[in-house]
């Protein structure tokens, strides 16, 4: 492919150099760079590729996208000035791969919590449908039956555009992917086709990276700011946020809610572990998926199939028979009939929403034991609210290790006991090693005890001073829980 047809869509401040040039590959990691390739020389948190143009064209770059333009130029390369290099990848890379977005109908999910169940159980809806589809999610990217492992919630651009072109080679109809905070403040989505958009919630999240809570709200409306006029823009108008993200698209706008007057309505009858009991636009449902926080995410599922114009009924029937995303509410029960739940609750509101879902279930006289740690290298001012929260809805809480990268795992439950009140301190044990806290918790529950094994969810690794080992923190639970298959 050749540069001028790279650039097309792109706002160019200043060109030097030539445009026919054949191009390679693109690049924005100058250590992959090779002959006729793109560098996108990008102001990273880390690192500033600017100061890599000189190596990239030694290694053989014949093309720079930068914001600055080097005080000295080579005759033998392009350089094309942008004001943003981040949004001209974006859209260079939608072109490089002949813009795969516009060939399938791809819609995408945000919000705090719920984002990685709905796009599984729509991808899992829409197969189930006869329509061959993509999800790009947190746990798995799928290319129909193929399995592609998720390393980000929303890859890079390129890695990107290349496994929507995939999905495009394979012929799907549909794709459904998780549009994360980040991915839209660092223009991952720029360029992209979407069909429509649809908002979760937003609750307190990611302010070691966005640093407010405003800043926070505004990505995420970002992302329905850019939609257009073809696309839909559905919200939750339960959450109080929910109409802000309505608030400038050219979409058409639609609600869902349980609480109040909605374009797609739904009413709790019933809520166990087998399972819910919706009453979804007067139709009654039972569902496999347990919690009013499900009936939200089974509810924006429903909402986005009709304004994807399939049969409402049919809808409702495949939804029934369908399980939710690994690692969320994932339970198993033992011989003596001790629940135990893995769920990926890394938010004081995602903890909240599980354990007033667990209270809401329990007869009254079982224990729940809560077993819980936060992320290192994250937002530390959750860490307090977060034992605060799992405290007030437990008999027991242990509070152990979770992923602490970088950290000390030890300063991160110090801030965690922080807070914990003086009235919770007695129920509340501190064990550094996350498989001893979940043994610990295995082996206080009684008969009939529920046991929550928050944060981690579907993950199979723990991250300890930038290694990642095996670690599973249903595996472990199987192991002490012993349930008959």
């Amino acid at each position: 492919m050749q540069l001028q047809d790279l650039l097309y869509g792109v706002t160019i401040k200043e060109l030097v150099g030539r445009t026919d040039r054949e191009i390679n590959a693109l690049n924005f990691d100058s250590r992959k760079v090779g002959k006729g390739d793109v560098f996108f020389a990008i102001v990273g948190t880390l690192a500033d590729g600017h100061q890599f143009i000189d190596q990239t064209i030694a290694d053989g770059a014949t093309v720079i996208v930068c914001e600055n333009l080097p005080e000295q130029l080579n005759a033998e390369v392009s350089y094309i000035k942008v004001e943003n290099t981040s949004v001209a990848l974006g859209i260079m890379a939608g072109n490089y791969f002949g813009n795969p977005s516009a060939s399938l109908k791809l819609v995408g999910i945000t919000g705090t919590n719920g984002k990685t169940t709905i796009a599984t159980i729509l991808f899992k809806l829409f197969k189930a449908l006869g329509y061959k589809t993509g999800l790009l999610s947190t746990v798995e990217n799928y290319i129909n039956d193929t399995v592609v492992p998720a390393t980000h919630t929303t890859p890079n651009p390129i890695a990107l555009n290349q496994l929507l072109r995939d999905m495009v080679n394979a012929g799907c109809d549909y794709c459904f992917m998780e549009v994360s905070s980040h991915a839209v403040a660092q223009h991952r989505i720029e360029g992209l086709t979407f069909a429509g958009g649809v908002f979760s919630n937003i609750t307190h999240d990611h302010l070691d990276f966005h640093k407010t809570f405003d800043s926070y709200l505004k990505a995420k409306k970002a992302f329905f700011d850019g939609l257009p006029k073809s696309s839909f823009a559905l919200t939750n108008t339960d959450d109080k946020n929910g109409m802000v993200m309505l608030q400038n698209t050219r979409a058409h706008k639609k609600t869902y809610a349980l609480k109040q007057l909605a374009d797609f309505k739904a009413k709790i009858i019933e809520n166990q572990f087998s399972g819910l009991h919706l009453d979804i636009d007067n139709e009654d449902v039972y569902f496999k998926l347990v919690g009013s926080f499900n009936a939200y995410n089974l509810l924006a599922v429903y909402g986005t199939a009709v304004l994807l114009e399939q049969d409402k009924l049919k809808v409702l029937t495949l939804l029934s028979s369908l399980s939710g995303a690994e690692g969320r509410f994932d339970y198993i029960t033992s011989p003596d009939k001790i629940i135990g739940i893995v769920d990926y609750a890394h938010t004081p509101d995602a903890v909240q929403n599980v354990l007033s879902t667990i209270a809401n279930i329990r007869k009254g006289t079982e224990q729940v034991i809560t077993v819980i740690g936060c992320g290192g290298d994250r937002d530390k001012t959750k860490r307090p609210v977060m034992a605060q929260v799992a405290c007030d809805w437990s008999d027991k809480v242990i509070l152990t290790s979770d992923n602490p990268r970088t950290e000390d795992p030890q300063t991160i439950i110090n801030e965690m006991e922080a807070g914990v009140s003086p009235s919770n301190k007695r129920k509340t044990l501190s064990i550094l090693d996350r498989k001893e806290a979940i043994k610990t918790a295995c082996h206080l529950a009684q008969p009939g005890d529920i046991i929550l094994i928050a944060g981690k969810g579907h993950e199979k690794y723990q991250e300890i001073n930038g290694v990642k080992n095996h670690f599973d923190d249903k595996e472990i639970l199987l192991e002490q829980l012993n349930p008959i298959s």
